[in-house]
This record gives structure tokens, C-alpha cells and sequence, in this order.
């Protein structure tokens, strides 16, 4: 029998990127502290939470092969969180305009068969560039898309998109947040057969 796969997120953005290759999952909420520790780089951050959130999930689902995924913004080695307020969104676009974001994205895949966990992980690290933005266009932007729930307060998969000069990227669905390529290869790694 197949091992049960679980991601140990409640994110919708990662729950319909991985349906793109797995049909059969569980989610759970890993509750952990999402704060960055003190001089931890936005890089190092991600992979330690989405280790932690791996590591949580685990105790949730024992015996489960658990996905741990974090994403953390990085403009010139700071932070930038989901924004949460319209007020927060227009700063956080305004202090991106003209300038280039590295959104750190990492995975890591426990797997609890045997009789000692076994890790795989991995970080994408994509650049966006912004094209320069007035607040006007920030503003119309905002009003239609509401992304306060989005690091760097933009939807790559929806209207967002036009906020860019260009993505540099191994891995188009890194940006939206879980890097399907490489999880690809993590799964398979782990025994599944993918596709």
C-alpha cells in the first residue's frame, strides 16, 4: 500500500498547486512560529520553517510522507511579510517599484517509514523585477486584487503579473509558492511514482 502524503499546510495557493501532480492528499495546519530569529537571512529563515512545518506535521500524521513548504520575500536582505492591510500593501509595492525581489521558496519532505526520519529538501530562489510604479497603478491594482495574503502583496497568477519587467526563475510555480519541479523530484526520491 501506498504511503499516505500529507501537506502540512492549509495554504489554498499550495493545496491546487500540488493537486497538479498528486491527486491523493491530506492537509493539516502546522502551527509554528513564523517569525524570523535573530539575523536569520530571509534564506535561511524559509528553509528552517519549512522544516519546522514538515517536522509538525509529522507529529499530526506519523508513518506519513509530510510536505513542509515557507516562502519569505527578500528585498536587499530584508523580510517582506504578507502585508494585511491595504495601507501596508501600497507601502510594500511602493518600496518595490523599480527594484528586483528574491522570493525564497523551500521545500522539505519527511519521510517517517522507517525506523529514522529521512529529509529531502530543497530552496527556489526566484528574482522578480519590478517595473517602476506609480501610485496610481499601485493603487488600481490594489483595488482589484486585494493581495493581503501575498508576500511582496502581488498574485504572479492573476493581474500581478503586469507589475514586472521580467521573472527569473528555474521553476514557475515557485513565485505562487510551492516549486513543483523540484517537489517532483523530492516525491519521486521518496518512492512515488510521478506522474
Amino acid at each position: 500500500m501506498p504511503q499516505r502524503l500529507v501537506l502540512a499546510s492549509t495554504s489554498s495557493y499550495r493545496g491546487e498547486l500540488l493537486r497538479r501532480i498528486v491527486a491523493d492528499f491530506e492537509t493539516c495546519a502546522a502551527a509554528v512560529d513564523e517569525a524570523l530569529r535573530s539575523e536569520e537571512t530571509p534564506l535561511l529563515g524559509a528553509v528552517r520553517l519549512a522544516r519546522e512545518k514538515a517536522l509538525a506535521g509529522t507529529r499530526q500524521h506519523p508513518g506519513c510522507l509530510v510536505i513542509g513548504s515557507d516562502q519569505l520575500a527578500d528585498l536587499d536582505g530584508t523580510p517582506l511579510g504578507k502585508p494585511g492591510s491595504m495601507e501596508c500593501a501600497q507601502a510594500q509595492l511602493q518600496q518595490c517599484s523599480g527594484r528586483t525581489v528574491a522570493f525564497h521558496t523551500a521545500v522539505c519532505v519527511v519521510d517517517c517509514a522507517g525506523d529514522s526520519p529521512v529529509f529531502r529538501e530543497i530552496v527556489d530562489t526566484t528574482r522578480v523585477v519590478f517595473r517602476v510604479l506609480d501610485a496610481a497603478e499601485i493603487s488600481r491594482y490594489l483595488a482589484i486584487e486585494r493581495p493581503l495574503d501575498c508576500a511582496g502583496s502581488f498574485k504572479v497568477e492573476r493581474l500581478g503579473v503586469a507589475l514586472f519587467e521580467r521573472v527569473e526563475s528555474n521553476d514557475p510555480t515557485a513565485l505562487i509558492g510551492l516549486p513543483l519541479i523540484a517537489l517532483s523530484r523530492l516525491l519521486r526520491e521518496s518512492g512515488m511514482s510521478i506522474p
